[in-house]
């Protein structure tokens, strides 16, 4: 039986499964939606689609090195409690998630998706996904990974817990400093690495802000700009790595303890779980009530 357009859409509208997973059903099937549905069921796809508009916020952050140093990745696979994210089955995918991005140049969650999960294994890392929501009973994502590569540099990492996790490529120094380094930015979480980097529209901005503060606190013109001269450096030395006070001794700098190491720092990344996810604050009480209702 042909697969036509409207029988994949019907497929969707009651299932909320994706298009390739309803057509594939729908050729597995031979045309027949109440036994592509019955397929989708068992194996757990058409549960999960209906899982996919829930927020998923909590969940690890894992880094990964090669075992040769010359490469790493830092990925964040979320899901919707802390309770889950304890969870060994979700760790274990976690983990395998962030082993396999390590392991497969690829450059972004659709291509690392269709990966295999694990070596010599057919079941990929969608399915896998898939599988485990169904599984356990909440909505699960690969939101995103990153990897790193060393250059003539070192890479230093470092988790704070299982939500936040640095990798930083450092040149010069010894793995202590790459180690001192990587906790600091977890703890700190600069924005950039120096002031160099930092957008000039940026800093044009925080001028007007301070002039405009400085101006209506009734501040004499002639020394509003040594004020915004010298709140500008505060505000580049709160927002930069190298102008933060180290974390173990907020008597130095960070810039200068890697100047008295002859090091530089030439890259940072740093995940923390649910940066920048809205996570709706649900009455407990409203949700069950809600549920009971159907």
């Amino acid at each position: 039986m042909a697969i036509t357009a409207a029988l994949v859409k019907e497929l969707r509208e009651r299932t909320g499964a994706g298009m390739m997973e309803c057509k594939k059903a729908l050729v597995e099937s031979d045309g027949d939606i109440e036994a592509a549905i019955e397929q989708m069921r068992k194996s757990g796809s058409a549960k999960a689609a209906k899982k996919a508009g829930r927020t998923a916020a909590d969940g690890l952050v894992i880094v990964k090195i090669s075992d040769d140093g010359g490469k790493a990745v830092i990925t964040e696979v979320n899901c919707e409690t802390d309770f889950v994210a304890k969870d060994e089955n979700f760790s274990g995918f976690a983990e395998a998630v962030a082993e396999c991005a390590l392991k497969h140049d690829v450059d972004s969650i659709e291509a690392l998706s269709q990966l295999p999960l694990k070596k010599g294994e057919a079941q990929t890392v969608e399915e896998a996904r898939t599988e485990l929501v169904a599984k356990i009973g909440e909505n699960m994502s690969v939101r995103r990974f990153e990897r790193i590569d060393a250059g003539n540099g070192m890479l230093a990492s470092y988790r704070h817990g299982v939500r936040i996790g640095v990798v930083v490529v450092i040149e010069g120094g010894d793995e202590a400093l790459g180690k001192d380094i990587a906790m600091h930015v977890a703890a700190s979480n600069p924005a950039y690495i120096s002031e160099d980097q930092v957008d000039p529209a940026v800093v044009e901005k925080e001028k007007e802000i301070f002039r405009t503060q400085a101006l209506e606190s009734g501040k004499p013109e002639n020394i509003v700009d040594k004020i915004i001269a010298g709140r500008v450096r505060k505000f580049l030395g709160e927002i930069t790595l190298v102008g933060q006070p180290f974390v173990k001794d907020p008597d130095v700098t960070v810039g200068k303890l890697l100047s008295d190491k002859g090091a530089t720092v030439k890259r940072i990344c740093r995940y923390e779980v649910g940066e920048g996810i809205e996570k709706k604050n649900e009455n407990f009480a409203d949700e069950v009530m809600a549920q009971v209702r159907g």
